[in-house]
């Protein structure tokens, strides 16, 4: 009796946390205080292992340190924009000027201006392009993975990381504590020995099993040299190349940078080890090239529940409403909030060219079934949705009016939007914009329409996945 007791006076203060304290959706707080009170201990683990409890203040570094509102730097490009003043390299950053300013304000995003960018859709192109680049480094090695497992893709990064490290480079190797529990201690032996250092991001406590499943660090940068740098969609795992008997091939998006967006890059790198590894270490932007002979204009944008804001979302939202002839989208979720929904709807409604494309398996089950179903409610207010075919596409690009592009980490969904660390590339440029689009419509050979009438079409027992996994969803 009283231990049903203290059950339910824990729901209690657990319910009274989640309304007064963690200010969830709405839809989120009565799915958890009616799982609470419906399963009173199971529903108590799973809010351990699904909340939010971790303090923001422990977080506060990971936002504070070299991304600060009064950057001089920022500052003076802002007054610039302000004052009508500022340079635009090209006509596209010129047209976006409002999207770039927002981003500024918002974001603390600072727009540079040549940057040369190559675009990679195949890991294995990918991975052969970064083994070369890190074989050829001679002063550091900065890297970043939510994923990376045992195997010939990622043993042979830590190969090269571990010979670059013998011979004087500076390693760094920062990896998601729960994407990347396949890897243990003797997989980063010698590359310690050599020097190199390896931190996990939010380790588990207890023999390796860690009961939060949130607040993961989802991003994928490489930065060498201070030179070049890598972001996208990739992970270090065989799947990534196309070698998995579960899902075939493998269709994702990364990048390759070259310019002044690389110090950026690195800098959300260094701010996320300094947090891990309890350092304080800076950077210098006279550290960094300053010309690739490109204009291409990028900001990068990082997001994560360190922030109370969650400026990639908005950043998604603002592309989205700004776009006047077009908007093509490739994310394995289709998960977002209602802002991002109803902002799809009024482009689509309006005359935007709105296509959306996702994969035609799930890699998580629910996730995918209410994917599923908000694009076929999408197809409804008149966007032409396609079901890629072959193989998997863990892409998370935007490209809107052949002109402005995103390409990242960060999904469609809110667990990327609000639980996730995530980092974003934002491009400003007709070249890269038409590259991005000319790709997707190449995909669209290997993918399936899905039409408001096929959609109609579907089995009752998808109907039920649907509605079971809307349910789970809401938890988040």
């Amino acid at each position: 009796m009283g231990f049903t007791i203290a059950i339910y006076v824990l729901n209690i203060l657990a319910s009274i946390f989640i309304v007064f304290e963690e200010r969830k959706r709405p839809v989120a707080t009565l799915a958890w205080i009616m799982i609470l009170f419906i399963l009173p201990g199971v529903g108590l683990v799973l809010y351990i292992m699904l909340s939010q409890l971790l303090a923001r203040h422990r977080l506060s570094s990971l936002s504070s340190s070299m991304l600060l509102r009064d950057n001089p730097f920022l500052l003076e490009q802002k007054r610039l924009m302000s004052e009508g003043n500022f340079n635009f390299v090209n006509t596209q950053a010129a047209n976006w000027r409002q999207f770039i300013r927002f981003n500024q304000e918002y974001a603390s995003a600072y727009l540079t201006q040549n940057n040369d960018v190559k675009i990679f859709t195949s890991g294995s192109e990918c991975f052969e392009s970064m083994y070369e680049d890190m074989r050829a480094a001679e002063k550091s090695i900065n890297m970043e993975f939510f994923i990376m497992k045992p195997d010939y893709i990622g043993l042979e990064i830590v190969k090269i990381l571990t010979e670059k490290a013998r011979q004087g480079v500076k390693v760094r190797l920062l990896l998601d504590a729960m994407g990347c529990r396949q890897m243990r201690s003797r997989h980063f032996k010698a590359l310690r020995a050599a020097g190199g250092q390896v931190v996990m991001f939010f380790p588990a406590r207890i023999f390796k099993f860690d009961l939060k499943l949130n607040y993961r660090n989802h991003r994928k940068l490489l930065i060498i040299d201070n030179d070049i740098a890598y972001i996208g969609g990739l992970n270090a795992a065989r799947e990534y190349v196309g070698d998995s008997k579960k899902f075939g091939g493998w269709r994702d998006t990364h990048l390759r940078i070259r310019g002044g967006s690389v110090f950026d890059i690195d800098s959300r790198f260094i701010m996320d080890w300094n947090f891990a590894n309890n350092q304080e270490i800076s950077l210098s932007p006279s550290d960094y090239p300053v010309s690739t002979g490109r204009d291409c204009a990028v900001q990068i944008i990082s997001s994560g529940p360190e922030s109370q804001e969650t400026e990639i979302k908005f950043a998604y939202l603002k592309l989205i409403s700004s776009a006047k002839r077009s908007i093509c989208i490739q994310t394995p979720y289709m998960v977002p909030d209602e802002s991002i929904f109803e902002a799809l709807k009024t482009a689509a409604l309006s005359g935007v060219d709105v296509k959306i494309m996702i994969p035609n398996m799930p890699d998580h089950p629910f996730v995918y079934w209410v994917t599923y179903q908000n694009v076929g409610m999408l197809a409804d207010y008149g966007a032409k949705i396609y079901i890629y075919d072959d193989g998997f596409l863990h892409a998370k690009t935007v490209t809107v009016d052949d002109e402005a592009a995103s390409v990242g980490s960060a999904n469609f969904d809110i667990r990327s939007f609000e639980l996730n660390f995530e980092c974003n590339a934002f491009i400003f440029d007709r070249e890269v914009a038409m590259d991005l689009r000319h790709l997707f419509e190449d995909d669209i050979k290997r993918s399936r329409r899905l039409t408001p009438e096929l959609y109609a079409q579907r089995s009752r027992w998808i109907k039920i996945k649907e509605s079971i996994s809307r349910l789970l969803t809401d938890i988040l």
